[in-house]
């Protein structure tokens, strides 16, 4: 199959729009050959996943692209960098690691990008809107992007995201045509309380399950008795996105392209339908423990990163109580968002419990747990698959209030009735 370019895209090719844009422009074009894309489309934005250091290779990347006078051509927002650059020195980060990290996203920012450094850029006034085709990495917003928003955009990965950014340019394949966005399996909630639906960790449950069932596919959602939260919604899709490779999901009467289930599947039939029963969820729920231990020496929320909505849910659980001493209680989140929850009091809640807060990074891609922390709450199910293999720890998965009752008792205490029904 042959890739039909434009005009434009023959001159960035060619070199006519600056060394850079060339090696960003023949790496898509393979890219899009490889994939069998008959036409690149233009984007409105991206999101860069590759600003988080790893290793040599990305780094070596970024700067040479900076080296060759890169600039964005779309609105770029920045994905978690390596680093918190004002407080890395508080945990366990190396001089040197970090000094790396720093240079990594020194050589993004000169690319005329938005250093928004947050996992969910869609927590900010920049997000896109239904319809717009977007190049966006981070499983997570890729998810969120594609199934609350409405937005397009395929599951980019490092590297390549930036090449769309300096083009804007995608290749015209996957979730940003239509006919690629049907839903493919159902899954209906069957007899799951309505009570149950409202609580904050039937969602990261609800998602763990969907990836491990879905794998690539995309799921649709039947039978919801509650009407979920935008942070609802940011929970399942990561779960979803972590356990499994799900880069849509539609649920019906919620998500803007499931307005029924016809829509959802675009008048096809699923390939297959799965029932959701309590006992399929509690299940699904055990897995996001990985430890029998009740010991605790840290909770860590913000995975993906907090939304202000969550720092105000969080505010009245911790208010007038104190952490245990022994255990240390984390909350990650972008720069936006801390800066609107301090302005609304939220920090000085978090300051007075004997939490730490810690922005532009991710635990799970940053060095910063000392190896004496070995036994971890979250209630994330993103933070919960991940952490066993990235940081070899050992999880609990809970509730936000099961996190911090545990954390003001010392041990993981977890409300068992609404998952008995």
């Amino acid at each position: 199959m042959t890739l039909s370019l434009s005009n434009r895209d023959h001159e960035m090719l060619r070199g006519d729009h600056g060394p850079a844009t060339k090696m960003a422009m023949s790496i898509l074009v393979r890219m899009a050959e490889v994939a069998g894309a008959k036409e690149l489309l233009s984007i409105s934005g991206a999101h860069i996943d590759s600003t988080v250091y790893i290793g040599d290779a990305g780094l070596e990347l970024a700067e040479r692209l900076a080296g060759l006078g890169a600039k964005v051509s779309v609105p770029t927002t920045l994905n978690v960098s390596g680093l918190d650059e004002h407080h890395w020195r508080e945990w366990a980060v190396p001089s040197e690691w970090a000094r790396q990290a720093y240079r990594q996203m020194v050589a993004y920012q000169s690319m005329g990008t938005i250093p928004t450094w947050t996992c969910a850029p869609y927590q900010l006034e920049t997000k896109p809107s239904f319809g717009q085709q977007i190049a966006w990495g981070e499983s997570n917003a890729i998810v969120f992007a594609n199934s609350v928003i409405g937005a397009r955009t395929e599951r980019y990965p490092d590297l390549f995201d930036i090449c769309c950014a300096i083009t804007g340019r995608a290749p015209a394949i996957g979730l940003h045509l239509t006919e690629n966005r049907a839903g493919q399996i159902l899954f209906r909630l069957v007899d799951v309380p309505a009570s149950l639906q409202a609580r904050d960790d039937f969602y990261p449950v609800l998602g763990n399950l969907l990836g491990k069932l879905s794998l690539d596919k995309i799921p649709v959602i039947e039978g919801m008795a509650a009407t979920p939260s935008e942070d609802h919604l940011k929970a399942l899709g990561a779960g979803a996105a972590s356990s499994g490779g799900v880069a849509l999901f539609h649920m019906i009467g919620v998500t803007p392209e499931a307005l029924t289930l016809e829509s959802a599947f675009q008048g096809r039939h699923p390939v297959k339908t799965i029932d959701v029963t309590m006992d399929v969820l509690r299940e699904s729920r055990r897995e996001l423990t990985h430890t029998d231990s009740n010991e605790l020496h840290m909770v860590v929320l913000g995975s993906p990163h907090f939304s202000l909505a969550e720092f105000a849910q969080l505010a009245p659980l911790i208010r007038g109580k104190k952490k245990h001493p022994a255990v240390k209680f984390l909350v990650t989140s972008s720069r936006a968002m801390t800066q609107l929850a301090g302005k609304a009091g939220f920090l000085d809640d978090l300051e007075a419990f004997g939490a730490q807060l810690t922005v532009d990074t991710c635990i799970l891609t940053s060095p910063m747990l000392p190896a004496e922390i070995k036994y971890l709450m979250t209630n994330s199910a993103k933070f919960a698959y991940y952490s066993p293999g990235l940081l070899g720890k050992q999880i609990s998965f809970g509730s936000l209030e099961d996190c911090v009752r545990s954390a003001v008792a010392g041990r993981i205490l977890r409300e068992e009735s609404a998952w008995e029904s």
